[in-house]
């Protein structure tokens, strides 16, 4: 974040007392009394500036909380050791906050406060991501790789395509094989405990060559590490959560995250 120096309300203030101060000696004591007016009103907006900002950074939030929600579950996973691993969540926090909050704040004329309020915009934005329920999915997740493919498939069944699950042998990196609208779609899943390598990926990719897909995917229903999102953002490879795959259009698009 780049530096930025806070206006005091001191700074503020100093151009309408001495306005004030010298209008008093033309006009007397009615002007000092409006000038004294001018700058109550001037900190008691100052004052408010705050409160402001908070509710607009909510606002801004607020707007987002359904894919900021999405995003926690996708870059969010528990550990073999049974430890919550946020890390790839932070970081998309903080993409957030940069791209999206500190923009509009700044538009706003709230760019003096973006510093020194940084950790009180990401609470704000972890509150967001906090206040849309969960799906339970304790039970209807499946807990092997087999059965997470069939899951897999039945979301995108959902979606509108025909979705098969491939052999185990000679599916060529393919897990499910989907078509809509001329569009085929060959998905590789990964029921993980621990972000996704960038050996999927290129199994992928192969697979959209083997199958003569459109495009290719890997589903997962733990994060993806940075070395698999360079890869997927160098090869066209989507990079997915499961909770995506019920609302994936036929032309499926987007970064991969």
């Amino acid at each position: 974040m780049p530096m930025r120096r806070p206006s005091s309300l001191a700074d503020r203030l100093f151009w309408p007392i001495v306005a004030g101060g010298a209008a008093s000696l033309w006009f007397g004591p009615k002007a000092l009394a409006v000038a004294g007016l001018a700058v109550l009103a001037l900190v008691v907006h100052r004052l408010g500036r705050g409160g402001r900002f908070r509710r607009r950074v909510r606002a801004i939030a607020r707007r987002h909380r359904e894919t900021l929600a999405l995003r926690r579950r996708q870059e969010s996973y528990v550990d073999p050791y049974g430890n919550e691993i946020l890390d790839g969540w932070l970081r998309e926090r903080s993409y957030f906050a940069e791209r999206t909050v500190l923009p509009r704040l700044e538009a706003a004329g709230y760019g003096d406060l973006i510093e020194p309020r940084w950790d009180e915009i990401l609470d704000i934005v972890e509150a967001a991501s906090l206040s849309v329920a969960a799906p339970d999915e304790a039970e209807a997740l499946p807990e092997d790789g087999l059965a997470y493919e069939r899951y897999c498939a039945a979301l995108l069944e959902r979606a509108g395509w025909e979705a098969r699950t491939t052999k185990a042998a000679g599916d060529q990196g393919a897990d499910v094989v989907a078509e809509r609208d001329g569009v085929r779609l060959v998905v590789q899943c990964k029921r993980y405990a621990k972000p996704v390598g960038n050996g999927a990926v290129q199994e992928v990719v192969a697979a959209r060559s083997y199958w003569s897909a459109d495009c290719a995917a890997v589903v997962s229903n733990a994060g993806f590490t940075p070395a698999a999102r360079k890869l997927a953002a160098a090869t066209d490879v989507l990079l997915l959560h499961h909770d995506a795959l019920a609302a994936l259009g036929a032309r499926p698009t987007g970064r991969p995250r």
